[in-house]
């Protein structure tokens, strides 16, 4: 019963609350502001997935944000594709690049996997950036169609609200079932020591071209999710940058743990918004926060174990000792 009481009070505030206080205040800037923490959230759970709990510290997952988000800007401009049909593409292609581009690297550990990762992210951005024919350069891509479905919704604050948080709780309950499984403690085990595992039987390389092609997968459906949101992309969107501040989110949150990731992309993306009468300012103070969550919180703000008891307490996750091998 507390499993369900929880999971219910999260979806109503979640669904219901935010969504009426929002559209009671009638406040269109705060709803762009609850979609880019949706967006970013959806970023940090899938980053957490092979940073936080395979342990390949990614640098480049900008690169497959933005690859996701052409995509679906394209297919939706050129093709007409509905957002039903463009985001799974999205992540699709996302992925699909990400298995490619891992395989050469994924042999790769520590600094020399994450330096790949880098290169691969800056690949990504100089291609959008250059390739003017096909991704129309910096100028980027406008006129990208919002979230609506004929004859159900049209396209507007709500639309895009309720799709992001459709999209982010979709992503949460799929990468809680996969690291709160035998494969996801396959997944820990390639963190703590990859060749005690290889030792063990567990097929290393391929193990992690498939967390990185999860992870890749999320990351470019929240680019679909972005593209058709904003309904403007440009490469600037998908720099270096970003993918440290998804790092950073994945660090002050606690590695490993999806209830920190959200409360890193939380944090990073609420708190400018909130400091933002203080100008240029704000960013002394979100700076200032991570160094204090750093130095008093290395484990992060929700760090792994804290969010594994809390879920196999709360959320019903505890193996049992008569399930079987793989997914319950």
């Amino acid at each position: 019963m507390t499993s369900k009481k929880t999971v219910a009070a999260m979806l109503i505030l979640m669904l219901v609350v935010v969504p009426t206080f929002l559209y009671w205040l009638n406040a269109s800037y705060w709803f762009g502001v609850a979609g880019t923490m949706m967006v970013f959230a959806i970023l940090a759970v899938s980053a957490n997935l092979i940073t936080g709990t395979t342990g390949l510290l990614s640098l480049g997952h900008a690169g497959f944000y933005g690859i996701g988000a052409y995509t679906a800007a394209m297919t939706a401009t050129a093709w007409h594709w509905p957002f039903y049909l463009t985001i799974p593409a999205a992540g699709l292609a996302a992925a699909g690049v990400g298995i490619l581009l891992a395989l050469p690297i994924m042999r790769l550990v520590g600094i020399y996997f994450a330096v790949a990762t880098l290169a691969v992210g800056e690949i990504i951005h100089v291609t959008l950036l250059n390739w003017v024919d096909f991704t129309h350069g910096p100028m980027g891509i406008s006129g990208i169609p919002g979230i609506a479905l004929a004859g159900v919704f049209k396209s507007g604050n709500l639309a895009n609200y309720f799709a992001g948080a459709g999209l982010l709780i979709a992503t949460v309950f799929a990468v809680h079932r996969l690291t709160h499984s035998y494969y996801g403690n396959a997944l820990r085990s390639l963190r703590e020591d990859d060749q005690c595992a290889q030792a063990m039987g567990l097929k290393v390389v391929r193990i992690k071209t498939e967390a990185f092609a999860f992870s890749c997968f999320f990351a470019g459906v929240a680019g679909a999710l972005w593209a058709h949101t904003t309904q403007y992309i440009s490469p600037g969107d998908f720099r270096f940058s970003e993918s440290i501040l998804i790092l950073a989110m994945v660090v002050v949150g606690g590695l490993g743990s999806i209830p920190g990731a959200l409360i890193g992309a939380l944090l990073l993306v609420g708190l400018p918004e909130v400091l933002r009468p203080f100008g240029d300012y704000r960013m002394i103070g979100v700076g200032l926060v991570m160094f204090l969550c750093i130095l008093f919180l290395p484990r992060g703000i929700c760090g792994e174990v804290s969010a594994m008891a809390l879920a196999r307490k709360h959320l019903n996750a505890a193996w049992k000792p008569s399930q079987q091998l793989g997914w319950r």
